[in-house]
């Protein structure tokens, strides 16, 4: 979809909630309470009303939506510039383009961008399979010394942990640290039992995790240190350019972001990345944002 036929088709509170209804109740419109599907709807066009236990609720209610002051049109046009941002959009950006550079609230796109965020963390993850990419990379400010590289001393760089299958989807963790451990064990919750072949470079964490996941034999390892980085079907070239699109991500366009919310911007990414081409992420998002649980301000800012 194009933003021209967004505004064209869902210039309207109505309009848009036609679409959320289709998308919350394919089969029919069911009552969140009690799950009846002896729903009535009332002479507010907005509003059901559920026969079994009269509750009253509308195609919003117990979903990112909820409790939103916002016009639906609105929320239509945050979707799809996110959605359609190869390297995301900041929350200044997003204030600036819905409402102008003197109007709006940087609060209210900040807290629009993270809803929609927490709509695409809830996106079905199946386990991937085949020939599968491990490698983690660090970011933050620039630093200098011995002591301040990642991984030592005074070093507030955070790591990211990324696993691709090649020809299929991606995933990206804010690790604690990226030890053998903690490697092997986002390998076994995101990386089917019976992979064919796990590629990594030579970093020292991967031969002791690939002994913990009894995965030694179907283990290669790509030397960088060597300036090799591209031997046969043995690389990780797939993965870095994931990570690279995301760097483009934290410089050109956040420019700069908490590690308390960085998991947050991950889920975006991640999501994005694994449905760039799709003809329906639009719409997709919205399906994911009508079943995800609601994200009040207070649990944000916790």
């Amino acid at each position: 979809m194009t933003l021209p036929e967004l505004t064209t088709q869902f210039s309207t509170d109505d309009r848009c909630r036609e679409l959320l209804e289709r998308l919350r109740w394919p089969e029919g419109v069911t009552c969140p309470r009690c799950k009846d599907r002896r729903v009535s709807r009332m002479a507010d066009y907005a509003r059901f009303e559920c026969v079994g236990c009269e509750y009253q609720f509308t195609v919003t209610a117990g979903t990112i939506f909820h409790d939103s002051h916002l016009p639906l049109p609105i929320w239509f046009l945050a979707v799809m510039l996110i959605a359609e941002a190869k390297k995301g959009m900041s929350a200044m950006q997003l204030k600036r383009t819905l409402w102008g550079q003197n109007k709006g609230s940087y609060k209210t796109a900040w807290y629009l961008c993270h809803r929609i965020r927490a709509a695409m963390a809830n996106a079905d993850k199946p386990m991937l399979y085949g020939t599968v990419e491990v490698d983690e990379t660090y970011i933050g400010g620039r630093q200098r010394g011995f002591q301040d590289k990642p991984g030592h001393g005074r070093s507030t760089k955070q790591i990211v942990v990324g696993i691709r299958q090649r020809g299929g989807e991606t995933r990206f963790f804010h690790a604690a640290d990226a030890k053998s451990g903690t490697l092997a064990q986002y390998i076994r919750e995101n990386v089917s039992e019976d992979v064919d072949v796990i590629v990594t470079d030579e970093y020292n964490a991967y031969p002791a995790a690939m002994k913990m996941l009894d995965k030694t034999d179907r283990h290669k390892t790509i030397k960088h240190k060597a300036k090799v980085y591209v031997d046969g079907d043995v690389y990780t070239n797939t993965i870095e350019s994931a990570f690279s699109l995301l760097k483009r991500g934290l410089i050109g366009s956040w420019h700069k972001i908490s590690a308390k919310h960085l998991e947050s911007y991950l889920e975006e990414m991640e999501f994005r990345f694994n449905r760039r081409h799709s003809k329906d992420l639009f719409v997709d998002t919205l399906r994911h944002m009508v079943t995800a649980d609601p994200l009040t301000f207070e649990n944000l800012t916790a």
